[in-house]
C-alpha cells in the first residue's frame, strides 16, 4: 500500500449484494446503487452523510451518469432518470422485458446504451427517449456495453463469450467485428467481468481473459497487441484506465487491486481489498473509488503512490499497442493522438467492408498513407525510396525562417480556397454542407458517390438521397434549394441547382464552366447563386440558371458567401507585414442594385491565423470565424469606408473551459437569434464526424476584461465581477443596436421592427442604470464616472434620466443628483453633449 496514503474505510452504502457506482463527468459526485431501493449521492471531498434518494424499485444493477442526471437500471427491466444534484426522480427512460445488466453513457452525455438479458441492446437519446437505435446481432443476452471515447464505436459483451463491435457512424448501427475467444462466457450474475474497457485515446480496449491476464486489442487490426500478465490468481472483476491512459487498475476475486503502468505493463503497487466488483477513477484527481459485494463504497484519495504520481500529471497518452516508445511510428514519423485515432478508425472501417480498400491498395500503399499531413506542415511529404525523410524539413544554416529577414526569394503563404460548412474526407465520407437548414454529405463508393440531404425541419422539406456519378465536391443548402458543383479531371466543371419546390414539371438546371476553369467556392442566397473560380472570376446566376453577372476579382479568390441580394467575396491580398503570409481582402456588394458597399477592404485576422468560416447572420450581417476561436461581425458594412470587424465571442474564454476542465474546440455553423451556433469537437477532432452531431449554441460575449485578481476581498471581487458583466452587456448591446439600426436604415422598417429598436435602446439604458447604481454605491469619489454613464444613455423621453436622478438620491449623492437633473434640462432644451462638457 502507498506509504503516503491513508487506507480508506468502507462506507456502508447498501445491504450486501452487487453494488454499482459512477462518477459524474465533472468529478463532483459519486453515485451508488445496490440491492435495496436507496440511491446514495456522495459529494467528493466531503466526509458527511450522503444524500439518500428513495428509488422506485429494488435491485439496482446498472448505472450511468452525466453532470445533469444519472440513470439507474434495475432487475425489473426499467431504466429511470434522476437529477444528479437533487436526486429527484425523473422520467422512465426505457423498459425491457428482462433485467438490465449494464448502462453506458456516451462521452458527450447525449446517448445511453442499455444491455439486458434480451438479445437486443438499445441506444436511447437521454433528452428524447423516442430516438432509439438497436444493436441486434447478439446470439445471447448481454452482460456489458461500452462506448469508445469518440462515440464512433460501441462494444457489446454477451454471456456466450463473444464480443461485438458496432460502428455508429451511420444512422443505423453497423456490426463491424464479432470477436470470438477474446472474452469468457459468463452468466449475468457472475461477478467476474468480460467488459471491453476503452483506452482514453480511443484506439484500443482492454479485456480480462480466461487466463486471468489482461489483454489490449487495437481497433486498427482488431487483434491482441499487449498483455498485462501475472497480476491476479483468480477471476478479474473490474478494470479501469486512468483518465490520461498512463495507468490501469484491476480488481480480482483474489482480494487484490493491482495498479499497472500501461507503457511497460508492469505492476506498480498491490492493495488488499476483498470482494471488489467495480472501479472508477476520479476524472482529474489522484483518487480511485470502488464498491464491493458487501454493499460498501471506498473512496481512496492519493491512491497512486507519491513517487509514481507524476504519471497522472501527464497529458493524454497513447494506448500501448505499438512496440517501442509510445509515440514512435514507422518511417521515423510521428503522429498526434488525434491523428492516430483517426487512422485507426479508417482502417477499422475499411476492414469491415467486403471489398476492403486495404486489400485493393496493398500493404505498401497502406503504410504510405499511414501518416497524413492534416495540417499542411509537410512532415509527411517527400519520403524517399527507403521510407525515410530527407533533410528538407531541417532549418537552413542561417537559422529558422521565422528568425530571418524577409526577402523576395521566400514565397509568402497564400490562404487556400475555403468552402464554408464543408469538411475534408474522413474515411470514405465527408460533409459538403452543414448549416441551420440541414446537412449534405457524400459517400465515396469507388465508381461513384452517393449524396444524402437531410433537413432539421422535416415538416417543411423531405430528406432525399441520390446516386452521384458527377462526384460533387461542393454544396450549399437553404430553404429554397440545394446547390452542387464538381471539378472533374476529364471534363469541364459544372454547377447544378435543385430547388425544393416548383410549380413546373422540372426546374433543376445544370451549367458547365469554360474548359480549364474550376470552382473554388459556392454560395447560395434567396435570390442568387455565386461561384468564384480558379481564374478569379466571380460568376453570379439567378436561381433558375440565368447568368446575371461575371467579373474578375482583383485578388486571388478564396471564398464567398451570400444573403438575399448581397454577396461577399474574399481573396488573397498583399503580403502581410511579417512577409510570411498574404492578407485577406473582402468585397461586399448588392448585386441587384449593382452597388459596392465595401471594396477590397482587409479581413481582420491575427498573424498566423486562418479563416475557418464566413457566413451572413440571420439579420444579414457578414461574420467570420478564425482558427483562434474568435467570432467577428462586420459593423457599418453598408456605408462605404466605415466597416470594421467587431468581436462577438472569443470561444477560448468560455467559462466552460476555465481551469482546463475541458479540452474542446468549436466548429462554426451559423449566427442566428443573437447566438453562435456551432458543433463542439472533443478529443482533438478538427471536424465533425458521423453520425451527424448535435448543434450547440453560445450567447455572445464580447471580450472586455478578465476576472478580478485573486488578492481582492470577496466583496470587492463580487463587485468587480458584477461591474464587468454589466460592462460587457453594455458594449455587446451597443454593437447589436448599431447593426439593427443599420438594417432599419437600409430597409422599409415595419412597426414591429421600430418597436424592437425602442426595446433595444431601453435595454442599454437599463444596463447603464445598473452600472450607475454600482458607482453610487462605491462612494462620492466615483461621481465623474457616474455622470458619464448618464451621458451615454439614449433616453428619448427623459424617463431613464429621471430614474438615474432617483438612484443618486437613494444613495445620498446630492451633487451628482443636481448634475443629472441639469443634464436632463439641457436635453429638453435641445443642447448637445458638447454644450454640457463646455
Amino acid at each position: 500500500m502507498s506509504s503516503d496514503a491513508i487506507r480508506p474505510r468502507g462506507r456502508p452504502a447498501h445491504p450486501p449484494g452487487p453494488t454499482v457506482l459512477a462518477y459524474t463527468p465533472d468529478g463532483r459526485r459519486v453515485i451508488t446503487g445496490g440491492s435495496n431501493q436507496a440511491i446514495r449521492i456522495y459529494t467528493v471531498g466531503e466526509d458527511g452523510e450522503p444524500k439518500t434518494v428513495d428509488g422506485a424499485i429494488d435491485g439496482h444493477c446498472a448505472i450511468g451518469a452525466t453532470n445533469k442526471c444519472f440513470l439507474m437500471g434495475a432487475e425489473d427491466g426499467t431504466v429511470w432518470q434522476y437529477d444528479a444534484v437533487t436526486g429527484q426522480q425523473g422520467l422512465l427512460l426505457l423498459r425491457c422485458a428482462l433485467p438490465i445488466r449494464d448502462i453506458a453513457v456516451s462521452r458527450d452525455g447525449e446517448w445511453a446504451a442499455v444491455a439486458s438479458d434480451e438479445l437486443t441492446v438499445k441506444i436511447v437519446k437521454i433528452e428524447d427517449m423516442t430516438q432509439t437505435k438497436y444493436l441486434r446481432e447478439q446470439e445471447k443476452g448481454t452482460k456489458h456495453v461500452t462506448f469508445d471515447p469518440t462515440g464512433r464505436y460501441v462494444a457489446v459483451s454477451d454471456i456466450n463469450g463473444k464480443l461485438y463491435i458496432y460502428s455508429l457512424t451511420e444512422e443505423e448501427p453497423e456490426l463491424v467485428r464479432k470477436l470470438d475467444g477474446v472474452i469468457r462466457a459468463l452468466e449475468p450474475e457472475k461477478e467476474a467481468t468480460s467488459k471491453a474497457v476503452w483506452h482514453p485515446d480511443g484506439t484500443a480496449f482492454a479485456v480480462a481473459e480466461a487466463t486471468r491476464d489482461i489483454s489490449i486489442y487495437s481497433i486498427s487490426e482488431w487483434k491482441k497487441e499487449k498483455t498485462f500478465a501475472g497480476g491476479h490468481t483468480s477471476d478479474i472483476t473490474a478494470l479501469s484506465w486512468s483518465p490520461n491512459g498512463t495507468l490501469l487498475a484491476s480488481a480480482g476475486a483474489d482480494g487484490q487491486i493491482v495498479l499497472w503502468e500501461t507503457k511497460t505493463q508492469k505492476i506498480l503497487q498491490r492493495f488488499d481489498f476483498a470482494n471488489v466488483i467495480n472501479l472508477a477513477w476520479h476524472p482529474n484527481k489522484n483518487s480511485l473509488s470502488f464498491t464491493n459485494s458487501d454493499g460498501e463504497l471506498f473512496i481512496y484519495d492519493n491512491f497512486v503512490p507519491k513517487d509514481q504520481e507524476g504519471h497522472l500529471a501527464k497529458s493524454l497518452q497513447a494506448a500501448p499497442i505499438f512496440p517501442g516508445p509510445l509515440t514512435e511510428i514507422s518511417n521515423n514519423a510521428r503522429q498526434t493522438l488525434a491523428d492516430r485515432s483517426r487512422d485507426a478508425v479508417k482502417r477499422a472501417a475499411r476492414a469491415g467492408t467486403p471489398d476492403s480498400l486495404d486489400d485493393i491498395l496493398g500493404e505498401d500503399e497502406e503504410m504510405a498513407d499511414f501518416v497524413e499531413d492534416d495540417d499542411g506542415a509537410g512532415y509527411a511529404e517527400g519520403l524517399n525510396a527507403f521510407g525515410k525523410r530527407p533533410n528538407g524539413h531541417l532549418d537552413a544554416i542561417d537559422g529558422p525562417e521565422s528568425k530571418r529577414a524577409f526577402s523576395g526569394s521566400v514565397q509568402p503563404m497564400a490562404h487556400p480556397p475555403l468552402q464554408p460548412g464543408s469538411t475534408p474526407w474522413a474515411g470514405n465520407r465527408r460533409y459538403l454542407c452543414l448549416n441551420l437548414t440541414g446537412a449534405v454529405w457524400t459517400v465515396d463508393q469507388e465508381t461513384h458517390h452517393t449524396v444524402t440531404v437531410e433537413f432539421y425541419d422535416r415538416e417543411a422539406h423531405r430528406d432525399f438521397h441520390f446516386t452521384d456519378p458527377y462526384q460533387y465536391d461542393k454544396a450549399c443548402l437553404n430553404d429554397n434549394g440545394t446547390l452542387f458543383s464538381n471539378n472533374p479531371e476529364d471534363g469541364p466543371a459544372t454547377i447544378f441547382y435543385r430547388p425544393h419546390e416548383t410549380w413546373t414539371t422540372r426546374a433543376d438546371w445544370r451549367t458547365a464552366l469554360p474548359e480549364g476553369e474550376t470552382v473554388r467556392a459556392l454560395a447560395l442566397s434567396e435570390s442568387y447563386i455565386v461561384a468564384i473560380t480558379s481564374k478569379d472570376y466571380v460568376r453570379v446566376y439567378t436561381l433558375f440558371g440565368t447568368p446575371f453577372r461575371v467579373y474578375r476579382q482583383k485578388s486571388q479568390a478564396v471564398t464567398c458567401s451570400a444573403w438575399r441580394d448581397y454577396i461577399m467575396t474574399i481573396g488573397n491580398g498583399p503580403v502581410s507585414a511579417d512577409g510570411r503570409q498574404t492578407t485577406l481582402q473582402y468585397t461586399v456588394e448588392n448585386v441587384k442594385r449593382d452597388e459596392i458597399c465595401q471594396n477590397e477592404d482587409v479581413v481582420a485576422l491575427p498573424s498566423g491565423a486562418q479563416l475557418q468560416s464566413v457566413f451572413f447572420s440571420d439579420m444579414g450581417d457578414p461574420c467570420i470565424y478564425d482558427t483562434t476561436g474568435v467570432l467577428l461581425v462586420l459593423q457599418h458594412w453598408r456605408m462605404a469606408g466605415q466597416a470594421r470587424w467587431v468581436p462577438l465571442l472569443d470561444t477560448s474564454q468560455l467559462a466552460r473551459l476555465a481551469g482546463g476542465r475541458k479540452e474542446e474546440t468549436y466548429w462554426p455553423v451559423a449566427v442566428a437569434q443573437d447566438k453562435f451556433h456551432c458543433i463542439i469537437l472533443k478529443g482533438g477532432d478538427k471536424n465533425p464526424y458521423f453520425p451527424r452531431p448535435l448543434l450547440s449554441e453560445f450567447d455572445f460575449q464580447v471580450p472586455i476584461s478578465s476576472k478580478p485578481v485573486n488578492d481582492l476581498s470577496d466583496e470587492d471581487a463580487a463587485a468587480g465581477n458584477e461591474n464587468a458583466r454589466f460592462e460587457e452587456t453594455f458594449v455587446r448591446g451597443s454593437v447589436m443596436l448599431s447593426l439593427f439600426r443599420d438594417l432599419l436604415a437600409s430597409t422599409n422598417a415595419t412597426s414591429s421592427q421600430r418597436t424592437e429598436l425602442a426595446r433595444r435602446e431601453l435595454d442599454i439604458d437599463k444596463t447603464l442604470l445598473q452600472m450607475l447604481a454600482i458607482e453610487c454605491r462605491e462612494g462620492e469619489d466615483r461621481g465623474m464616472k457616474a455622470l458619464e454613464l448618464v451621458n451615454l444613455m439614449t433616453d428619448r423621453n427623459g424617463k431613464m434620466i429621471e430614474a438615474a436622478a432617483k438612484v443618486a438620491q437613494r444613495y445620498g449623492r446630492g451633487v451628482l443628483e443636481d448634475k443629472i437633473r441639469d443634464l436632463a434640462e439641457r436635453r429638453v432644451m435641445g443642447m448637445g453633449d458638447d454644450d454640457e462638457l463646455a
